[in-house]
C-alpha cells in the first residue's frame, strides 16, 4: 500500500513539473502614446514645450526674413554699387546666416535646448509611466510587456528572465581560460564553472564580508593613529610655546641686566665728569 502511495506521488509530482515547464508565458503589450495622451500633466508639459518651441520659431522666421529682404535689396541695388560695399553687403548677409544657423544650432540640435528641456519637462513622466508599469507587471505576474509604439519594444520582463548574470560569467569565463597556464589553474577554473549562479552570489557575499571587516579595521587604525597624530601635534604646540616661554623670559632678564650695567656705567662717567 505504502509503495502504491509513494509511486502515486512521484507520478503526481512529475505531472506537475511537466505542466509548469509546458506553461505559457503571460505576455502583455501596452500603447504608450494612447498612455501619454491621456496623462494630464505630460499634455501640460507638451503645451509648455511647445509654447517656446513656437517662440523659437518665431524668432527663426524673423531672421530668416531680414536676412531675406537683405539679399533682395543688394540684388535689386547691385548694379549701383561698387565692388567693394557688394563684397561689404555680402559678408552681412553671410554673417547673419551664420548667426541664424548657429541659433537653430542651440535650439534644435543635438545639445540644443529643446531636447534638454524636453528630458527636464516629461522624462519625469514618462518614468512615472514607467515605474506603473513595472508594478503592474509584478503584481499580475506578466513574463513580458511591449509597447507596440515605442523602438524600445519590450517594457518589461520578469526578473527570472533575465540571463544577464549568466552571460556575464560565460565571458569573464572565456577570457580568464585564455590566460590560463598550468593544470592547477585549469582544473580550479573548471570547478569554478561548475557553480551556479547562486553559489556564486554565496562566494561573493562571503568575500564582500571579509572585505568589509577588512575595511572596518583599516578604518579604525586609520582613526586611531590620526588620533595619535593629534595629540602629538598638541604635546609639540605646547613643547613650543613653553621654550618660547622660557626663551622669552630669558631674554627680558638679559635685556633688565643690560639695562642695569647700562645705567651704571651712565653714572660712573657722570660722575667722574662732576
Amino acid at each position: 500500500m505504502k509503495r502504491k502511495v509513494f509511486i502515486l506521488l512521484v507520478l503526481l509530482t512529475g505531472f506537475q513539473t511537466i505542466v509548469q515547464a509546458q506553461k505559457p508565458n503571460r505576455i502583455a503589450y501596452i500603447d504608450m502614446e494612447f498612455i501619454l495622451a491621456n496623462v494630464p500633466e505630460y499634455q501640460e508639459a507638451s503645451a509648455q514645450l511647445e509654447e517656446r518651441v513656437q517662440q523659437w520659431k518665431v524668432e527663426l522666421d524673423r531672421d530668416f526674413k531680414k536676412v531675406e529682404a537683405m539679399q533682395i535689396a543688394l540684388e535689386q541695388e547691385r548694379p549701383l554699387l561698387t565692388k567693394e560695399l557688394i563684397e561689404e553687403r555680402e559678408a552681412t548677409i553671410a554673417f547673419e546666416n551664420s548667426k541664424i544657423a548657429e541659433y537653430q544650432q542651440k535650439r534644435f540640435g543635438s545639445n540644443g535646448d529643446f531636447l534638454i528641456q524636453k528630458k527636464q519637462l516629461i522624462k519625469p513622466i514618462q518614468d512615472q509611466v514607467f515605474n506603473a508599469i513595472q508594478e503592474i507587471g509584478t503584481q499580475r505576474n506578466y513574463d513580458y510587456i511591449f509597447d507596440r509604439t515605442s523602438n524600445v519594444g519590450m517594457v518589461f520582463s520578469a526578473e527570472k528572465h533575465n540571463i544577464s548574470d549568466q552571460v556575464l560569467r560565460s565571458i569573464t569565463r572565456a577570457s580568464k581560460r585564455e590566460q590560463l597556464n598550468s593544470r592547477g589553474e585549469v582544473a580550479e577554473m573548471e570547478i569554478e564553472e561548475n557553480r551556479t549562479v547562486e553559489e556564486d552570489a554565496e562566494i561573493v557575499e562571503k568575500e564582500q564580508a571579509v572585505q568589509a571587516v577588512k575595511d572596518e579595521r583599516e578604518a579604525l587604525l586609520d582613526a586611531r593613529q590620526k588620533e595619535k597624530d593629534s595629540i602629538r601635534e598638541v604635546k609639540q604646540r605646547e613643547f613650543d610655546e613653553r621654550r618660547a616661554k622660557i626663551l622669552e623670559d630669558r631674554q627680558r632678564k638679559k635685556d633688565s641686566i643690560d639695562a642695569v650695567r647700562k645705567q651704571k656705567i651712565e653714572d660712573m662717567k657722570k660722575k667722574d665728569n662732576d
